[in-house]
């Protein structure tokens, strides 16, 4: 029996009961909470992710000393077929890295993101250690495709965990950090003069080792994964927390993990009750296939770095094109810098476009160089050839790594990736095997070809790549949502300033999602 005035016996257990699992959630989300928190974290995720990065394969071919172990690679007079045989030995890498990218539409979300990197790198430490320890053509090959793997897991994957834990007003600045890493070229002018030594092309193929031993070691210290489709509430809610240096029940932080939430509801209706049921969110009723096409295209538009070969084919001296490709690497390095200080201002279409124009306009301008004669034609040509770079450090070098990874949605981003990385690497190999020989026989209408197809990327960028800068991954699905509804380019929609932010009741009528309340309750579900 109560006494008059006081509060029921069931509501006081309810309240009790609730009290009771909001402590025990508090005290979840405090035990997941990461070692690391706010710009500590950031850097520490951002190091990782660029150490993956330095693990772009390389192989020096024009080394006097890997030249003896392998004859196969040499052109001369009397081997014209070799220049297909060098050529090979450099693409082939690129087919194992297109293999490594395929496979994460398999294992990419069944092992996470972190495991999948650290799969990566240990793949890469068997193949640079079969590398380093070549001693025949045929073992070299292999080598290569075993470090391709690895390779393949990593850049299919590392872009998208770290956009993942990035956040959108710093994410293009801190992805074009890996791209830049890629770039620096003195070590293979530096161990150019131990000429002696067969070390002259095994240590830096070695050092490979060292920096994937830093990678796997750095992802299991940096032991952070946002993903909530495995129903890791407390883990995914300390994760946002340290990432933005917040509490739990920050307004931000709610509004963050709601959205993810949305995004991982969106995906399981679709896996539950297939695209075309007539109650689909929003999200669904637009064909995710756009935006794959949009990723893959993005890394089309890459081209393999020939440094050395290309200064070679200006007629300069064998230490000359080393000495000028080094400093062409040097500058190519300080040049993508300065992408990282203006994406997130200016945003990723107009670098795009600033690169393509560039690039096609150099293009240009070396196949009519090339069709002249002299000692001047060689310089001007050589410093074209640092033009050419700087607008595509500028405008793409890291681009097709982070446009691809900011364009998809959650339900499709581990397969899209894959796919978009494994175009990158079947590009890639086109370029490397048909560059030789293209120079042998058409001279300096390669340089018309590259043209052609720089040219080609501008009108591909400005109708169909939407604006990423600013906003979240989960944004760009109201984007599309929106899109969707009123009919019209999701680019139109990207350069509005009126679009909801995901996890708002607005953004929630967008996608069709039933409003819910954005407070996350004891049991880490939003109620």
């Amino acid at each position: 029996m109560t006494t008059p005035g006081s509060p029921p016996v069931s509501s006081t257990l309810e309240e009790e009961k609730k009290h009771h699992k909001e402590t025990s959630f508090d005290a979840e989300v405090a035990s997941h909470a990461p070692r690391l928190r706010g710009r500590k974290l950031t850097v520490s995720i951002a190091f990782v992710a660029g150490t993956g990065f330095t693990l772009f394969g390389f192989l020096l071919i024009n080394q006097s000393q890997f030249e003896k172990v392998f004859p196969q690679v040499v052109v001369d007079s009397s081997h014209p077929n070799h220049a297909t045989l060098q050529s090979f030995v450099v693409a082939i890498y690129e087919i194992g890295c297109l293999m490594g990218a395929l496979s994460n539409l398999w294992v990419g979300d069944r092992l996470g993101r972190r495991r999948t990197i650290a799969l990566g790198g240990c793949i890469m430490i068997i193949g640079a250690i079969l590398q380093t320890t070549s001693y025949s053509y045929a073992q070299l090959v292999v080598a290569r495709i075993v470090t391709g793997v690895g390779n393949g897991l990593n850049t299919s994957t590392v872009p998208s965990y770290h956009a993942e834990l990035s956040s959108a007003a710093k994410r293009g600045a801190l992805i074009l950090i890996e791209g830049s890493l890629i770039t620096f070229g003195w070590i293979d002018f530096g161990l150019f003069w131990a000429s002696g030594s067969s070390a002259q092309w095994r240590v830096p193929i070695a050092l490979q080792i060292v920096l994937a031993l830093v990678m796997v070691f750095g992802i299991g210290f940096v032991a952070v994964d946002r993903l909530v489709r495995q129903n890791r509430n407390a883990e995914a809610m300390a994760v946002i927390s340290a990432l933005e240096n917040k509490t739990p029940d920050d307004t931000e932080v709610q509004r963050t993990y709601h959205a993810i939430r949305e995004a991982v509801a969106i995906e399981d209706f679709g896996a539950s009750s297939g695209l075309g049921d007539k109650h689909a969110p929003q999200n669904h009723k637009r064909s995710p296939l756009r935006k794959l096409l949009v990723g893959g295209r993005s890394q089309h538009f890459r081209r393999a770095s020939l440094g050395t070969i290309l200064f070679q084919r200006l007629g300069l001296s064998d230490v000359t094109s080393r000495l000028i490709a080094a400093a062409n690497g040097t500058e190519y390095f300080l040049a993508s810098i300065i992408a990282i200080f203006i994406i997130d201002r200016i945003g990723r279409r107009k670098l795009m476009l600033f690169g393509a124009v560039g690039q096609c306009i150099t293009m240009i301008l070396l196949a009519v160089l090339g069709s002249v004669q002299g000692a001047g034609a060689q310089v001007v040509s050589a410093v074209l050839l640092f033009v050419f770079n700087s607008f595509f450090a500028i405008g793409w070098l890291g681009m097709t790594w982070l446009y691809p990874a900011e364009i998809v949605g959650l339900e499709i981003r581990a397969p899209a990736n894959a796919l978009s990385t494994s175009s990158n690497w079947i590009f890639n190999f086109v370029v490397v095997m048909v560059t030789g020989p293209s120079f042998n026989n058409i001279s300096w209408g390669t340089y018309i070809v590259f043209a052609a197809l720089n040219a080609f990327i501008i009108p591909v960028v400005y109708f169909f790549f939407p604006e990423t800068a600013g906003r979240s991954l989960e944004d760009m699905d109201v984007v599309f949502a929106l899109a969707y509804n009123e009919g019209v380019s999701p680019v139109a929609v990207s350069l509005r300033k009126d679009i909801p932010l995901a996890g708002s009741p607005e953004a929630d009528r967008i996608l069709g999602i039933e409003t819910v309340d954005q407070k996350v309750d004891a049991s880490g579900k939003t109620s």
